[in-house]
């Protein structure tokens, strides 16, 4: 694992365990949850989401005459989820005392197109800055999305502040069946933020978020994120508040519907990028 700092901020990254982030904290205090030996990414405090998110019914899906499946990835679940980037060791490209920059590449398998991937950050004053992006390496077109999976220590006594449009309920696989208004059991504004009993998406988001605990407040933003997915299971102690540039399953819909679901299409050499900033303020 790797280090870097700055600002009272510390990072810690493991590149060989999806390239996560490992812990993220302030002057000591957890920012994101945080293991120091993790065995996986589902340890960490946040890790990345390349070259889709969420989940692909079935693990299939057809895309301009091609018909794709994919495996599951992930023990109890059926459909595969986020990608090949968080299973696989990155490398470090490069390291500084307050900034880094992880690469991965994959070679064409059971997803039949070849890219690359960089995440960068860099600490400052205002917290952490992350980006992840994604080229395709392939001479045929490649659907793609990103996205990050944070992690957010939280009790009773913290709340979510974010602004969305609407609400995609889910069935028991947390498959999308449709939307709702964000009102109710689904409302985000100044809410509650552990053991809601959510695993939902949501669209038309702010691109902004709000964690508060006391006086301290944890702010995350990514101006590029249309969607919003949200994890906070009955038992509390957790949040996973995840900036995506896609709705869930969205590669089971007609192509024509991907624009307004977030999907890209990228050509042959062509590349997507998606930010994130995280940061505390008292």
């Amino acid at each position: 694992m790797i280090a870097i700092g700055a600002a009272g901020y510390e990072l810690v990254l493991a590149p060989g365990i999806g390239g996560a982030i490992a812990r993220f904290a302030h002057r000591g205090k957890a920012v994101l949850r945080g293991a120091d030996a993790p065995n996986s990414p589902l340890d960490c405090g946040c890790f990345p989401l390349v070259p889709y998110c969420n989940r692909i019914r079935g693990g299939r899906f057809n895309f301009r005459g091609r018909t794709v499946e994919l495996a599951p990835n992930m023990k109890g679940d059926p459909s595969p989820l986020h990608g090949q980037g968080w299973l696989g060791p990155w490398l470090v490209e490069s390291q500084g005392a307050d900034c880094a920059c992880l690469f991965f590449a994959h070679q064409p398998g059971e997803w039949p197109w070849a890219y690359e991937s960089r995440q960068t950050f860099s600490l400052g004053d205002d917290g952490l800055e992350a980006e992840i992006e994604c080229r395709n390496l392939s001479g045929d077109p490649m659907p793609c999305g990103l996205g990050f999976h944070p992690y957010f220590p939280c009790d009773a006594g913290t709340r979510i502040d974010t602004r969305v449009a609407q609400v995609w309920e889910v069935d028991d696989k947390v498959l999308p069946t449709g939307t709702a208004p964000a009102t109710g059991r689904y409302a985000l504004d100044d809410q509650p933020a552990c053991a809601r009993g959510l695993d939902n998406g949501y669209d038309g988001w702010s691109g902004e978020m709000r964690l508060t605990d006391g006086d301290r407040v944890r702010r995350m933003a990514s101006p590029d994120a249309r969607f919003f997915q949200i994890y906070s299971p009955p038992e509390g102690c957790l949040l996973a508040a995840e900036p995506v540039s896609h709705a869930n399953a969205a590669l089971n819909e007609p192509e024509a519907k991907w624009p307004e679901l977030g999907l890209r299409v990228l050509g042959p050499g062509e590349s997507m990028r998606l930010r994130m900033t995280l940061g505390v303020r008292h």
